[in-house]
């Protein structure tokens, strides 16, 4: 397994960091609110203390899986507690634990993560794109923990962004957002911000 530096770390960290503007944007035309995208956290982790991180492991979640393409490989994750999801989809005026509720949230996840992924590309000059959503709901550490077990043999890193949202009129909700990178793919990066 490979170690990172603090400046390293705190580099991976940053970059995930840059796209809530992007994203707030998109999401705001999707909703037709104004809508505003805090990164209050931002952590690059050791992947095994990024599934403990990402909250308790019995907690029921919907998550949104987006494969990562391009010149960086890995997968994003977005999180949404059950209180969060119910809050975002009544702002869209469906019921979060149905089929087109769990729609909306993937849509969101999509949103969030290709813009999150957008910036990243055009931060570092890469060539970065999502593939289609994937969407499911069950206990955060069964979720996280199958996600992330397909990404353990080509990564030992991932960046963990605590994401709060705030639509106006309807209050705060929050995303956990993961990105598992790939080892390669994280050397690259570094290289790009002349810190390998």
């Amino acid at each position: 397994m490979s170690t990172y530096s603090d400046l390293q770390l705190d580099a991976l960290g940053e970059l995930a960091n840059i796209g809530s503007g992007t994203a707030a944007g998109s999401l705001s035309a999707m909703i037709g609110l104004p809508v505003d995208v805090s990164v209050p956290n931002a952590r690059a982790l050791p992947l095994a203390d990024a599934v403990d991180a990402a909250g308790p492991a019995e907690e029921p979640v919907t998550a949104v899986a987006l494969p990562v393409i391009g010149d960086l490989e890995g997968i994003v994750l977005m999180i949404f507690s059950g209180d969060n999801a119910q809050r975002l989809c009544s702002v869209l005026g469906v019921d979060a634990d149905s089929e087109i509720g769990l729609s909306a949230l993937s849509e969101i996840g999509n949103i969030v993560g290709a813009s999150y992924l957008g910036a990243l590309g055009t931060t570092t000059g890469q060539t970065i794109e999502p593939g289609p959503p994937q969407a499911a709901t069950d206990m955060l550490g069964a979720l996280v923990s199958s996600i992330l077990a397909a990404s353990a043999d080509t990564a030992d890193v991932a960046l963990l962004l605590d994401s709060a949202l705030r639509v106006e009129g309807s209050g705060d909700a929050s995303i956990s957002f993961i990105l598992v990178p790939s080892t390669a793919s994280v050397q690259t990066l570094l290289a790009k911000l002349g810190i390998e």
